[in-house]
């Protein structure tokens, strides 16, 4: 059997919980799964601030757990302390901002995200741009009203998102929209399953991303 484990970045133990509950049902019968949670910081990562003070935290928690793992998924969508960790924990590592843009650009498809966190817009781009990428990222749209709100009333969010989905495609010409944040893993999921259209699910896409990384590594 092999093991992966998903960090959580941020401090809800209830994220975590449904972040894993979604990855396993991407996984083959030989691997399990485990979720860390960050024991310090906020509840939901809103700016860069955040994101980068989690950054660390993301680091240790990895370190932790890479003796008894073959791969860990940083599960933020800014992918705080990725870089990092991949070069000094010696395994597979992947985070769900970089894993989503590297399917969602696949084949020169130009990629839209939609997400509920301003504050965090310019850090995609960034990203994008730190992939090779940027020339195919149509942009951000954004979700009205508080994330915490919306996140916690899962109807609500996916209706939220939806709008923001369909302004990716339709005002922005985006041939697939990723849903940006791991707290928004099961809109990711169920919009997907919704939508005719190319719907990114952020963690599926790290999971298949990291399975492809951990094959290649053990040949």
């Amino acid at each position: 059997m092999k093991h992966i484990t998903l960090i959580n970045p941020n401090t809800s133990r209830t994220t975590t919980a449904m972040m894993i509950e979604i990855a396993q049902k991407y996984l083959p019968n030989d691997f399990t799964i485990e979720g860390v949670t960050a024991p310090r910081g906020v509840p939901m990562i809103l700016d860069a601030d955040a994101l980068s003070a989690a950054s660390q935290g993301v680091v240790e928690m990895g370190l932790a757990a890479a003796g008894r793992s073959d791969g860990l998924i940083v599960s933020a969508f800014g992918d705080p302390g990725v870089e990092r960790l991949r070069e000094v924990s010696g395994i597979s590592t992947v985070g769900i901002c970089e894993a989503s843009m590297l399917e969602a650009s696949a084949g020169g498809r130009r990629f839209g995200i939609a997400t509920v966190t301003p504050e965090l817009v310019r850090s995609f781009a960034l990203k994008a741009h730190t992939l090779g990428i940027s020339q195919l990222f149509t942009g951000t749209r954004l979700t009205s009203g508080d994330p915490f709100a919306l996140a916690s009333d899962p109807e609500r969010l996916i209706a939220s998102l939806s709008v923001a989905v369909r302004e990716c495609f339709e005002m922005d010409r985006a041939e697939a929209v990723i849903i940006g944040g791991g707290p928004l893993g099961q809109a990711a999921d169920d919009l997907q399953r919704l939508m005719s259209a190319p719907v990114i699910a952020p963690i599926r896409s790290a999971v298949e991303l990291l399975l492809s990384r951990i094959a290649g590594s053990s040949r």
